[in-house]
């Protein structure tokens, strides 16, 4: 039977086992960066995304019984929450302060190695995005998308015929059930969206999307509306980036005239996977 974790975790492979299928296994996602609106600078800056976790889709790897598997499992990354630098309405920020960066943290490394086997799989975090050197006055900032993750470490996949760990029942005939659908497969994360910014003071830019996860079958998080109050950057989930905030959108007088939304967190890393037995 399947383990499923959203920790680090360790488990001892059993007597006959001599093969661990992952289902699936993913990196943390990056978080999205906020939107930035200014005073007067002749644009708006929209929030870029969050970059995806690598991944592992239905690979079976070489362990031995007795051994210890140890797994870690990347954390989400952090959206720049702007109400934490600003003062807020509604977790909308009123106002852009001059020389205030936003740098949205990266997704933690999702990995498994063995006491006797070694190192078999090390997945990096998406990265988080960025938006700075912006100025109330300009210059308008420099957003940068978070970094796709990338396979540091992959040992190669097995081949052949499968059964459970103690080698009963038919073989097994498919390894296809994770979330890429293919056997063996394994990759990078994609780097996150970047809107940039819009001509025009007083111009409106929705937030970008975030990077999407396991080869594009997990959407990223949404990129923050501009229309009306706005909305914020929508989270990832399963490794994938956070969405960016908007600029430029409108607060109750209380709060403002105007200001931009929230970046989104990335998604959490997972890990899933079973001890079985190959025959040949």
């Amino acid at each position: 039977s399947f383990t499923t974790l959203s920790g680090n975790s360790t488990a001892t492979v059993p007597t006959g086992a001599n093969a661990m299928h992952v289902q699936f296994a993913v990196a943390g996602g990056g978080g999205g960066c906020g939107g930035a609106d200014y005073d007067s600078v002749g644009g708006e800056s929209a929030g870029a995304g969050g970059g995806s976790g690598a991944y592992v889709s239905d690979k079976v790897f070489a362990v031995t019984a007795g051994e210890t598997i140890t797994f870690t499992v990347g954390a989400a990354g952090t959206g720049v929450d702007i109400s934490v630098q600003l003062a807020a309405a509604s977790g909308r920020a009123a106002v852009f302060n001059s020389s205030l960066d936003q740098v949205a943290t990266a997704g933690g490394t999702t990995s498994a190695s063995g006491s006797s086997t070694g190192a078999i799989f090390t997945l990096t975090g998406g990265g988080g995005a960025s938006g700075i050197n912006g100025d109330v006055a300009g210059p308008l900032r420099t957003n940068a998308a978070g970094s796709a993750g990338s396979v540091s470490h992959i040992d190669t996949g097995l081949t052949g015929t499968f059964t459970n760990a103690s080698n009963a029942g038919a073989n097994m005939t498919t390894l296809t059930s994770g979330p890429v659908g293919t056997f063996n497969d394994s990759g990078d994360g994609a780097a996150g969206a970047n809107n940039g910014n819009c001509s025009g003071d007083n111009c409106r830019i929705g937030g970008s999307t975030g990077g999407a996860s396991y080869d594009g079958n997990i959407s990223g998080g949404t990129g923050g509306s501009s229309s009306g109050n706005g909305t914020a950057g929508g989270a990832g989930t399963r490794g994938s980036g956070g969405g960016g905030g908007a600029a430029q959108v409108t607060f109750p007088a209380s709060a403002g005239s105007s200001g931009s939304t929230d970046g989104g967190n990335g998604g959490a890393g997972e890990i899933k996977f079973r001890f079985i037995r190959r025959n040949a």
